[in-house]
């Protein structure tokens, strides 16, 4: 499959009404394989207040809910498609900068995102993700820049295949700057350790302005 899968603009959940996006940066929440756009966005309570935050909808349909790609055929080419579909949409938004937080399916979306165009994004939150096998568009030039990604997985997931960890783990220190956290007795899901740890990575790219009155 090649091309591009383009994102429901009316599927979107955003934090703020259109008219508080401009001047800001923006936070693009991607949810897993057969899950929706209200998924991740219960998350946005634990987030940096700084950041707009849209909760995208994968542009395929999968039983109940929605993918990003079809896991049984060839998922390279599929997420290919769906990257250059989220980036023609971030061409049209008037953020600041753009950060990326995905969980399993939409965790590896976020690399692959990177994979593409890794000058156009701060940094890049891969939850229960992984790495996409197979070459992409840009990986010679994250060798080169090495961007910043949080890979949070744990020890009890039972749904990521061992053969893309071992994937992704050989890969993703090469071509990022990567903070690697397991967590014991944690399966496919999100804990608050892990969302306290989000939250440390995130810090530094919205830190809170100085205030130029202050002496």
């Amino acid at each position: 499959m090649t091309g591009m899968q383009l994102i429901d603009d009316s599927a979107i959940m955003w934090s703020a009404p259109e008219h508080e996006r401009a001047e800001r940066p923006l936070l693009v929440l991607m949810h897993g394989y057969g899950s929706h756009e209200g998924d991740l966005f219960g998350l946005s309570q634990y987030l940096p207040l700084q950041p707009v935050i849209a909760s995208l909808r994968g542009p395929l349909r999968s039983g109940l809910g929605y993918a990003w790609y079809d896991i049984a055929d060839d998922r390279g080419p599929q997420a290919d498609a769906a990257a250059r579909g989220i980036l023609h949409w971030l061409d049209r938004q008037p953020a600041t900068s753009v950060g990326l937080l995905g969980f399993s399916q939409g965790g590896s979306m976020a690399i692959q995102l990177l994979r593409h165009a890794p000058e156009r994004f701060d940094f890049a939150v891969s939850l229960a993700g992984f790495v996409v096998p197979g070459p992409a568009p840009a990986d010679d030039r994250m060798l080169d820049q090495k961007p910043p990604v949080f890979w949070g997985r744990g020890t009890l997931d039972q749904v990521i295949a061992p053969a893309l960890i071992e994937h992704t783990h050989d890969w993703l220190p090469r071509h990022a700057t990567v903070t690697d956290r397991i967590y014991e007795g944690l399966g496919h899901a999100v804990s608050e350790a892990e969302l306290t740890d989000v939250l440390g990575f995130l810090r530094p790219f919205y830190a809170a302005p100085s205030d130029p009155t202050a002496g």
